[in-house]
């Protein structure tokens, strides 16, 4: 590619594919490819103290995201950050707890809670996610491309509802259904704010960037569609989609969401990422080639044999078939326990079978 944002980047096949460009092979990165199953990554988690410390201090999120990049070869790094940074910086108070996850501190309840919610400036409240993108554009040095993300307007709100992680949704399903001009007054508010949020990552130095609906999944196909999809509908649109005369590719991501494939990328968007439950040639006929597909390789696979690993990416591979626009990754992000040896192996086998002679 020859263009100026991205003139010293010596790997762009992810940039490529996600542009559904003919690529040599198949470019791979794993989502939470910085994360607990790497040693390394243990470690600076304990020195920074506790996982907030170690997202907010630049020169630490720099330090992980690069760690992946040192010990696999992949074809793409993912700033280390967490989806539940705008309702921190939205005064809820983020705070993780051991074995329980993300809470907050003052989760919204009420009309008063939404309306009094504050508009955020990325380049303030969330600067150390900034200057996090720029330390690390440098430090990787044109490598290999950098996304930058966020949680999507629903799934943020279900957390922002709940106060944590839920089982059945209850509080946040029950605003959607007893009230829903408020649902759709936060949903506005957080996809706002999401639209900022990305494009001040790509002011920054992303070259992607990536949507997480992590709980999209839980809806119908009516409410998804008025309660998700449209509000990513709105993030896709408020996104600077060039920056510095390059393209910047926006993804999608709906956890459980293969039924809306063709709803999604009728959003205008750049790529989807597709989980393991749903076949990849399955997902290529719903897009009809209007976006490309990223994923899907079952996170568990990496619990097998290198041999076993092997056949599971050669499936995924083979469901794809030849076309452009295939970016692997795992259906959804590493798990922790996963050996490191193993998603080496993965690595490996995406390289071998998917080179193009």
């Amino acid at each position: 590619m020859s263009d100026p944002n991205n003139s010293n980047l010596k790997n762009d096949l992810v940039l490529r594919a996600l542009a559904r460009q003919p690529v040599e092979r198949t470019p791979v990165w794993v989502m939470r490819q910085a994360g607990r199953y790497l040693p390394e990554y243990r470690e600076v988690r304990q020195q920074a103290g506790d996982f907030m410390t170690l997202c907010q201090t630049p020169d630490l999120a720099c330090e992980v995201t690069l760690q992946p990049l040192r010990r696999f070869a992949l074809d793409a790094s993912i700033i280390f950050s967490d989806i539940l940074t705008i309702p921190d910086a939205m005064g809820l108070g983020l705070h993780f707890e051991a074995g329980e996850g993300p809470r907050f501190s003052h989760p919204l309840r009420t009309a008063a809670d939404i309306n009094a919610l504050p508009t955020i400036d990325p380049n303030d409240e969330l600067n150390y996610v900034m200057q996090a993108i720029r330390v690390t554009r440098r430090e990787i040095d044109g490598k290999v491309p950098l996304f930058g993300f966020s949680g999507s307007p629903w799934t943020l709100a279900t957390y922002m509802v709940e106060g944590s992680g839920s089982k059945d949704f209850a509080k946040v399903k029950g605003m959607m259904f007893s009230e829903p001009r408020l649902m759709h007054t936060l949903l506005e508010k957080i996809a706002r704010s999401v639209a900022d949020y990305l494009n001040a990552q790509i002011e920054a130095g992303a070259q992607a960037v990536m949507v997480f609906d992590t709980w999209g999944g839980i809806l119908s196909t009516e409410r998804y569609l008025e309660f998700s999809l449209a509000y990513m509908q709105q993030v896709v649109d408020g996104v600077s989609r060039e920056h510095q005369g390059t393209r910047v590719p926006i993804v999608l991501f709906t956890k459980n969401g293969g039924q809306w494939l063709d709803k999604m990328a009728d959003t205008g968007c750049d790529a989807l990422g597709v989980d393991w439950t749903t076949d990849l040639s399955d997902a290529q006929k719903k897009v009809d080639g209007r976006v490309a597909l990223q994923g899907n390789l079952d996170p568990s696979a990496l619990y097998g044999s290198p041999a076993q690993i092997h056949e599971e990416v050669k499936k995924v591979l083979d469901s794809f078939g030849s076309a452009p626009g295939h970016v692997f990754n795992l259906g959804h992000g590493i798990h922790q326990y996963v050996e490191p040896d193993n998603l080496a192996a993965m690595i490996e086998s995406v390289r071998t079978l998917s080179t193009r002679t």
